[in-house]
């Protein structure tokens, strides 16, 4: 089932989501919903507060539906190691039409469970380390217009503003 996509700014992106400690049916639809609801939305990674949810979970696929082997559940994720730095547009699909460079460790190893409750260990690099970051910034409430200037920050801001004043957000 696809679920609609959560838009900054609903307090549910703006605070830390909750571990899961049930690994069950109820886990298993919100990742089959959740990859549904990112690839009808035309994305690569999605966060389960981005669709209301607020529990430690995202779901990511760099080859949209191309390689059924990349995709990746990553549940109460931490990342353990970062190293170097990447700078590199970003965009979010709860933030349509809103494009920053935002910098990035170039290197990263997260830890997540997977659907079944199992830890695993990912070793990262480039854009799947950049997409990793950005959805456990999710699950920390933190949007990546959170990691740009306070400058660009305000404008984005302000562009948001106008468009809920013409219904358009």
């Amino acid at each position: 089932m696809v679920r609609p996509i959560v838009k900054y700014p609903e307090p549910v992106l703006q605070r830390p989501a909750a571990q899961v400690t049930e690994f069950d049916d109820e886990l298993r639809t919100l990742v089959d919903d959740m990859f549904e609801s990112m690839y009808a939305a035309q994305g690569i990674g999605l966060a389960a507060p981005q669709v209301g949810v607020s529990k430690r979970v995202t779901v990511l696929d760099l080859s949209f539906q191309k390689n059924p082997e990349e995709k990746i559940v990553l549940i109460n994720p931490e990342i353990t190691y970062r190293h170097g730095k990447q700078y590199g547009e970003e965009g979010c699909l709860s933030l349509p039409d809103i494009h920053e460079k935002v910098s990035r460790a170039a290197v990263v190893k997260v830890r997540a469970q997977n659907i079944e409750g199992e830890w695993k260990e990912y070793d990262a690099e480039e854009l799947l380390a950049r997409a990793f970051q950005h959805e456990i910034d999710h699950l920390d409430g933190v949007l990546f217009i959170f990691r740009v200037s306070g400058l660009k920050r305000d404008l984005i801001q302000r562009r948001i503003r106008k468009l809920q004043k013409a219904g358009e957000w």
